[in-house]
């Protein structure tokens, strides 16, 4: 009777916050917790429970997951909304299910879950599937260093779950020498884009988790993701699932020889597609209806948002704050284009989770790749720009080409005025809505002139 109760009361509360037009992704489950701190114990699950952990790339994967499954006639229930810790996974389980039967209404429960708060969210047994997309230097002053992190994740979960894990990590790949239950690996083979050096000065990875000697790379794909093995003992990466001849430009790869679209141009989502495709292929999908929904139902994306301003092209992406490898990686992708663009950087808090505005993270990344001839102009933006302007003086970025904004609301005038060529926006999540709505404004503007 109480169960009930509390998930009548869960969709209540959700219910009020969408009539006062409020997020109620998060808060209905902070009321309810607080009443059965174990009510999410109580609620029957489907057959499949699948989570997404990782560093990074997580979103991307658990977009690409459940659009195949629910493409194959999967009743998929997932935290679209990206709400990945306690109270928003316990939100969402709770809406969908019975309130009499308390079961989830569903054949899949699929789940983005934060790294550090699995074990928060469920037992040990409940997952049935772990998809774990890499293991980097992330939010350092929450999560301290990657191997604490890791151990968190397998502390979470029990031999009753099936691990789908990038062997191209050798953090990752250590969960080969603890989990005793089934495992799954995915990787890349070398591809044009691979590296015989890392481009990181902050190398995770670089010691073997066996017998700590140092670990030999035949090549990087970015950061300390790519093939190695170790000096003096066997760990290696071995892949089940092998990726291949990679193509940016046409969007392409190869998985089991079966040519793949790849849905951006970046190469973190061919690690997206290729655990997609792992994980779709241990639930019992045939080839066929995966590739279906990869290559002609095409997953579209609106997390890379595309505007103009002035007949310029506004290229919009949103950067994680505190991870050095995410972050290099949408620097990497602005530099790829080859003519003359604008940045625009910055954000106004470090994390929406806690206030510590550790700005460390900023000193493992290298901006000097910045340093080119076809950027016109940097415009630092937000409450943190002087620490984000610092750090790219402090990378060899001459000062003439810095531009801060003092008042956002300026912007769309200082770039008319100070800067040329395709726009590009790497900033926080919140500052990226900011920034969009005053391009369309300003482009409605325009319209209603013409």
């Amino acid at each position: 009777m109480l169960t009930s109760l509390l998930i009548f009361l869960n969709k209540l509360i959700t219910l009020a916050c969408k009539i006062f037009k409020k997020n109620g992704t998060v808060y209905p489950a902070s009321i309810v917790l607080k009443l059965n701190k174990d009510i999410l114990e109580k609620i029957k699950y489907p057959k499949y429970v699948i989570g997404v952990t990782g560093s990074s790339g997580k979103g991307s994967t658990t977009s690409l997951i459940a659009h195949i499954l629910k493409s194959n006639g999967y009743k998929v229930v997932w935290n679209k909304s990206g709400s990945n810790v306690l109270n928003g996974a316990a939100t969402l389980i709770m809406n969908n299910s019975s309130i009499i039967t308390h079961k989830v209404k569903a054949d899949v429960l699929l789940l983005e879950l934060d790294e550090s708060f699995i074990k928060e969210t469920f037992k040990k047994s409940t997952l049935t599937h772990l998809v774990l997309t890499n293991i980097t230097r992330d939010q350092p002053a929450r999560n301290a260093s990657a191997e604490i992190v890791l151990e968190k994740i397998i502390n979470s979960i029990d031999e009753n779950t099936h691990l789908i894990l990038n062997a191209d990590d050798a953090i990752v790949n250590k969960c080969t020498l603890k989990h005793k239950g089934k495992i799954t690996t995915y990787g890349i083979d070398k591809t044009k884009y691979s590296l015989d050096k890392p481009i990181s000065y902050c190398l995770d990875g670089a010691y073997c988790p066996k017998c700590n000697n140092k670990l030999i790379y035949d090549y990087y794909h970015y950061g300390h993701l790519g093939k190695y093995k170790c000096s003096n003992c066997d760990y290696k990466r071995k892949v089940d699932y092998l990726g291949s001849k990679i193509d940016l430009e046409k969007q392409t790869m190869l998985i089991e020889k079966n040519k793949v679209h790849l849905y951006k141009d970046v190469f973190f989502i061919a690690y997206s597609t290729l655990a997609a495709y792992a994980l779709s292929k241990e639930l019992g999908l045939k080839d066929s209806d995966i590739l279906k929904n990869l290559n002609i139902n095409i997953f579209e994306t609106e997390r890379m948002k595309k505007l103009k301003l002035d007949n310029r092209e506004i290229n919009m992406l949103e950067s994680k704050n505190e991870n050095n490898l995410s972050y290099i990686q949408s620097l990497n992708y602005i530099n790829q284009y080859p003519k003359n663009k604008t940045i625009i950087l910055g954000f106004d808090n470090v994390s929406r989770r806690y206030k510590y505005n550790d700005i460390s993270w900023l000193y493992d990344i290298d901006f000097s790749i910045l340093d080119t001839k076809n950027i016109d102009r940097i415009f630092c933006i937000g409450r943190f720009r002087f620490d984000v302007a610092a750090r790219l003086i402090n990378s060899g970025i001459d000062p003439d080409e810095l531009i801060l904004v003092d008042d956002i609301s300026n912007i769309i005038t200082l770039l008319s005025e100070n800067s040329s060529g395709k726009i590009f926006t790497m900033v926080c999540f919140d500052m990226t809505e900011i920034l969009q709505n005053l391009f369309i404004r300003a482009e409605e503007g325009d319209e209603d002139e013409n």
